[in-house]
């Protein structure tokens, strides 16, 4: 009582008011709330490859009549029903979902069939809810096909008021048909869509033969099938996916290379990888471009219509096309990875599934779906039975039956007297045996005693159905039925005939559905250098000495006989001439030795190739000279890594006057090959005399040796 009194008056408190740990309630709260995303919200079903807004949308759709025989409705009324009846998430989170069922750039087996703007792939938003219109695609009726047979389990809903399917009966594999994506807590999901044509014939091929292998499967499913084609380059990729759950694919788009106007190369973009944002990849060319990461693009425009995509590159003239394209590949996402991670719900709980594990839980299921499916025509066939067994013995009673009823004070009576009394049925016996009903047992003197459900029926039995004709009919349909209780009881008992009902709905739904493959699967592995893509070919180097430079295939030059005029090998300006000209493999390195002491390297391929008489391009826009430093000298590696071999050891003397040095030895021993060429080819210029002004005879004199070089070439 003490403690009593030191409690304020009126103020006891809660009864239920207990001790909890909070590091318990956190991590069973936390669990929980995992446990709800994991299973209810992100990760698709491995059975018909849904998640639960994704089969809340269709169900309702379904449940509402929105049909593709029917009329197009608007998206905010099935946003609406799906959000008050079994999704309460969010109207724009059901919508969003609903959106990218009916995109044909996401889905390779679109599910709904929409009508007004559904967002574009160059990521445009779709319109408001209020403005599309949508109805159930043709493939989504596959996917809810004898729902109402008893073919899957329902649940109730969020407030116990209606009932939802916990999986939908999907007639093809949804699942790898359309991939999926999603992130829950602490997992994640990302499938990418196949061929359907491809995926039924896998299913064939696993029933028939269900020791089939990972490698095997991939015979007939080689890999991923985008909505948006492209190209997948390599197979280590798809190996590790079908092989493991988990492998990087790497995606490509599609390009081909184009002549446009004044001969001018184009490369055309016309697929793009999965999941790539067009207007973005456009975009991000552009940027590179004018940072200069890509070179030899003189125009981008996007030409993309209804018709389909068309990206194009106009490159200069230059360019090489095959460079530049391994550049897009490589610095923007026309060359993307998608990072598969094959999680799915097997049995409620999160697994990283094979190929092989895909295909088998969807093949199990199906087999659990024909077999429910089986049993509850079995029953509605046993049920009419029943009645029409009723029906028969009443037509051989007649006026017994006519009779009874007539005596009777009312409906209840009549019935009770139906039921109450022993009929006889030996004109039916053989009916009752054909339809093996357990329900159907004659007794041993050969009477038979009606069911409520069979009195029922005599009670509404309409006079004409009294006639010879009805007789027959009724016969008719028995014997229709007890052919169909036993071809259903023939099912139930051989799981032979329920694979081959799966084989032929499988073959019904690739004849409907099933396309023809998008993307293309390409062997190589790994990027490639720019180098790989240019050919060794040998080029005339020319440069002048105002920096100027290019390259000319050596095949455009011919060999002249005696009395030949030569080619001219550049057209220069009144106080530029050619200082030097050399033959070099387009993979041999140059070196260029600037005026400030630095030395730049630069493959031959990377010059610009022109023609003979053109003047070429400055090196300036080539190579990163500060202001003020100028080209000196240019060295072929190959070439000089040679002589160094060949004047190995020999000590290196200035010459006097020029800032020269004279390699001593075979230049002045008597070697024949350098003889006639030491005072030029044994010099290294390392320090230049200053360039000046050349007066008319050095100018003519330069000209005549340009000529003269061009005529040894031919």
């Amino acid at each position: 009582m003490a403690e009593n009194d030191d409690q304020p008056p009126g103020d006891s408190g809660p009864s239920d008011i207990r001790p909890v740990s909070i590091t318990d309630e956190m991590k069973r709260s936390y669990l929980d709330y995992a446990m709800s995303v994991i299973v209810a919200r992100a990760l698709p079903d491995a059975r018909d490859g849904l998640k639960p807004v994704h089969r809340r949308i269709l169900y309702s759709m379904h449940e509402q009549g929105h049909t593709p025989d029917k009329k197009y409705v608007k998206s905010a009324r099935v946003v609406g029903d799906v959000m008050g009846k079994y999704h309460p998430h969010g109207d724009q989170a059901i919508y969003d979902a609903l959106v990218r069922m009916a995109q044909d750039f996401s889905m390779r087996l679109p599910l709904i069939d929409g009508q007004g703007n559904f967002g574009s792939v160059d990521g445009d938003p779709p319109a408001a809810m209020r403005y599309t219109e949508c109805r159930l695609a043709d493939s989504a009726m596959s996917l809810l096909d004898d729902i109402d047979k008893d073919t899957v389990d329902f649940q109730a809903n969020y407030d116990g008021n209606e009932k939802e399917p916990v999986v939908l009966p999907a007639r093809f594999p949804n699942l790898l048909a359309n991939g999926a994506g999603g992130i829950a807590v602490g997992m994640a999901t990302n499938i990418p869509p196949h061929n359907l044509g491809e995926l039924i014939d896998a299913c064939v091929a696993l029933i028939d033969e269900p020791g089939l292998s990972i490698e095997d499967l991939m015979a007939i499913v080689p890999g991923p099938d985008f909505p948006t084609g492209g190209i997948i380059l390599g197979r280590t990729g798809i190996r590790g996916a079908y092989m493991l759950g988990r492998g990087s694919i790497v995606m490509r788009g599609k390009v081909e290379f184009e002549t446009l106007r004044k001969e001018r190369e184009a490369i055309i973009i016309s697929e793009i990888p999965y999941q790539v944002n067009k207007a973005s990849m456009v975009e991000r060319i552009g940027e590179l471009v004018r940072e200069k990461k890509i070179d030899g693009v003189a125009e981008l425009r996007d030409e993309s219509d209804r018709h389909g995509y068309r990206v194009v590159v106009e490159l200069k003239r230059e360019a090489m096309p095959d460079v530049v394209l391994n550049q897009l590949y490589r610095y923007t996402p026309l060359q993307s990875t998608f990072g598969a991670n094959m999680v799915a719900l097997e049995g409620g709980r999160p697994l990283v599934m094979n190929l092989k594990d895909l295909l088998q839980s969807f093949l199990a299921f199906r087999e659990e779906v024909i077999s429910r499916r089986t049993k509850y025509l079995l029953g509605k066939a046993r049920d009419r039975a029943h009645v029409l067994v009723g029906l028969a013995i009443a037509v051989a009673n007649i006026d017994e039956i006519i009779r009874l009823i007539r005596t009777s004070r009312d409906a209840n009576e009549a019935r009770e007297a139906l039921m109450g009394r022993d009929w006889p049925a030996r004109d039916v016996e053989a009916m009752i045996l054909l339809i093996d009903d357990p329900r159907h047992r004659i007794n041993p003197d050969g009477t038979y005693r009606l069911s409520e459900m069979q009195a029922r029926a005599i009670l509404d039995l309409r006079l004409q159905r009294l006639t010879a004709l009805g007789r027959e009919e009724i016969k008719d349909e028995l014997d229709k039925l007890a052919a169909e209780i036993a071809n259903y009881l023939e099912i139930l008992r051989s799981r032979a005939r329920i694979q081959t009902i799966v084989k032929e709905e499988l073959a019904a739904a690739r004849a409907e559905f099933a396309t023809p493959r998008r993307t293309v699967i390409l062997d190589q592995e790994g990027e490639m250098e720019d180098e790989d893509l240019i050919h060794r070919e040998d080029m005339v180097v020319t440069v002048s000495r105002l920096g100027y430079v290019k390259r000319v295939p050596l095949s455009a030059y011919r060999a002249q006989r005696r009395g030949g005029k030569g080619r001219s090998g550049m057209q220069t300006r009144d106080e530029d001439f050619v200082t030097r000209l050399f033959v070099a493999n387009t993979h041999t390195p140059v070196l260029y030795f600037s005026s400030h002491g630095r030395v730049y390297k630069e493959k031959v391929w990377r010059l610009p190739q022109a023609a003979p008489q053109a003047r070429g391009k400055a090196l300036i826009n080539i190579l990163p000279l500060n202001q003020g430093e100028r080209d000196r000298r240019r060295a072929d590696l190959h070439r000089e890594a040679g002589r160094a071999a060949h004047h190995r050891g020999r000590p290196v003397h200035p010459l006097p006057g020029a800032g020269r040095a004279r390699v001593p030895g075979p230049h002045l021993d008597g070697c024949a090959r350098h003889r006639a060429r030491r005072g030029r080819s044994g010099d290294l210029a390392l320090h230049p005399a200053p360039p000046r002004r050349l007066c008319g005879r050095a100018r003519r004199l330069s000209q005549a040796r340009e000529r003269g070089a061009a005529r040894h070439l031919g």
